[in-house]
């Protein structure tokens, strides 16, 4: 068995680390010793009263006394803010950072980091995501449209940006919080870098941060509106102020993210993966599916073109009684970005046109189905946001891992008689699936697209099509 090294061994190990970004040898000394961390020798003490001073928080990490002489203690702040510098960490690792953002939390705390994207002022809901990789196709996600997302993969962004893998027609992310941020980039696929793409996008985003430390908080308080910012001129207590006077709840995100006018979709790779289902059915029989968009991401058009479907999508405004012009063989009601109560046309559509023919909700469209069946939705602490939520199919006892991205969920108990609770997530025990067969709806709130995430969820695009090739026999016969 390995044994621990023993303190003098860390202390030996600490310095030798230290050496490398040029400590003077009394301050090395202090530490080696196990004496005061800082007694001026060297700078004066000065690194140490502002924070700088590497050896002084290695000495706070070995439990030594820091003390530095002769040097006046910083201003106070308000006590309603509290200024976060990066871990100690952060700073021996990579002492050339320099902190030029800020991320202010709407709970007073006040993160220091460094930008590596847009620069400005951009205020929103901060949530986390707990998937390993993906960046990409999360910060093209039009569900996180009012939202910065915190990564908390420690490194991001090592593969790059590349053009097949984004979810919609632009960045619609408000921001990105990561640990650390690569510097370099590999992967054969790679057009250019994170930070490149978010220059271009105009889309902030800060690294260098303890983001283990504020999922803590976010986990424990909820989600917290938050403001990145690299205006110096604005103090920290205006950053905070403009994230508690930011809400997300009761706002119209569908409308900036919702097509303008309907279109056949093409996929624009020319890269589908035709499923087993596609092959029994020909281009001439295909079902036409008109897919209303509230926020849709392109792997949800793709593999429903891999069951062999054609595909309208359809704006989130678009008028019901106009549904029967396109003669659709089934309609999907897609994911989206904010609070389904906010967007009461958007319940009426769905509500007017279930019955009509097979309807599959997904996330946003899910809770908007549950709001048009007669039930309820609530907000959720702090959301699912990521590729790892096991889920449980209620009639088979099956579980499977599920990416999900929501922050609002049905409430059960509100469900009419005859619809059905199809799924539970196995964390929080909230509704993930229903199903109405009286009126051919089937619905779940997380994403079966997998793009990022598990593919166990896929089936539920045969079951769509399933009840669409019933639909179509009734019909005929």
């Amino acid at each position: 068995l390995l044994s621990a090294p023993s303190p003098d061994r860390i202390r030996a190990m600490a310095a030798a680390r230290l050496s490398a970004v040029h400590l003077s040898q009394p301050c090395l000394a202090a530490v080696a010793r196990g004496g005061d961390a800082c007694r001026g020798s060297g700078c004066g003490g000065k690194q140490a009263a502002l924070g700088w001073c590497a050896s002084a928080q290695l000495g706070q990490a070995l439990g030594v006394a820091v003390e530095s002489k002769g040097v006046a203690a910083p201003t106070k702040r308000a006590a309603s803010v509290t200024t976060v510098r990066a871990s100690a960490a952060a700073d021996v690792e990579r002492p050339w950072r320099t902190a030029d953002a800020r991320l202010a939390l709407e709970d007073g705390s006040v993160w220091k980091g460094s930008s590596f994207g847009a620069r400005g002022t951009q205020a929103a809901e901060v949530v986390f995501n707990t998937s390993l990789t993906g960046y990409q196709e999360i910060i093209t996600d039009p569900s996180y449209a009012g939202q910065i997302v915190l990564m908390t993969c420690p490194h991001i962004g090592n593969t790059g940006i590349n053009e097949q893998d984004e979810e919609s027609r632009t960045c619609f992310t408000s921001g990105l919080v990561v640990r650390s941020i690569s510097n370099c980039v590999s992967n054969w696929r790679s057009s250019q870098t994170l930070p490149d793409y978010l220059r271009q996008h105009n889309m902030m985003g800060i690294s260098d941060i303890d983001t283990r430390a504020i999922t803590k908080r976010l986990r424990d308080k909820g989600s917290l509106n938050g403001v990145i910012s690299t205006d110096r001129k604005k103090s920290d207590e205006e950053l905070v102020e403009m994230a508690r006077s930011y809400s997300i709840v009761g706002k119209d995100l569908i409308t900036g993210v919702t097509c303008e006018q309907p279109y056949v979709w093409v996929d624009p790779t020319g890269e589908w993966e035709f499923s087993d289902d596609a092959k029994e059915i020909s281009m001439a029989n295909a079902f036409h599916v008109v897919a209303y968009d509230f926020g849709i991401k392109h792997n949800i058009l793709r593999r429903l073109a891999s069951y062999g479907c054609r595909i309208t999508v359809v704006p989130s405004t678009f008028a019901p009684e106009d549904l029967a012009k396109l003669n659709p063989d089934g309609v999907l009601f897609s994911n989206g970005p904010g609070d389904p109560s906010a967007v009461p046309y958007a319940v009426e559509s769905v509500r007017a046109v279930v019955g009509s023919v097979p309807a599959l909700g997904i996330c946003m469209g899910h809770q908007l189905l549950g709001q048009a069946l007669g039930g309820r939705t609530f907000k959720l602490k702090f959301g699912h946001h990521g590729g790892n939520h096991p889920v449980r199919h209620l009639a088979s006892g099956r579980v499977e891992i599920s990416a999900q991205n929501h922050n609002y969920a049905v409430d059960p108990e509100s469900l009419p008689e005859g619809v059905q609770v199809t799924h539970i997530n196995l964390n929080d025990g909230t509704c993930a699936g229903l199903a109405y067969p009286a009126l051919n709806v089937i619905s779940i709130q997380y994403h079966p697209e997998s793009s990022p995430g598990p593919h166990d969820a896929d089936p539920v695009f045969h079951d769509f099509v399933q009840m669409m090739i019933k639909h179509r026999a009734a019909a005929r016969s």
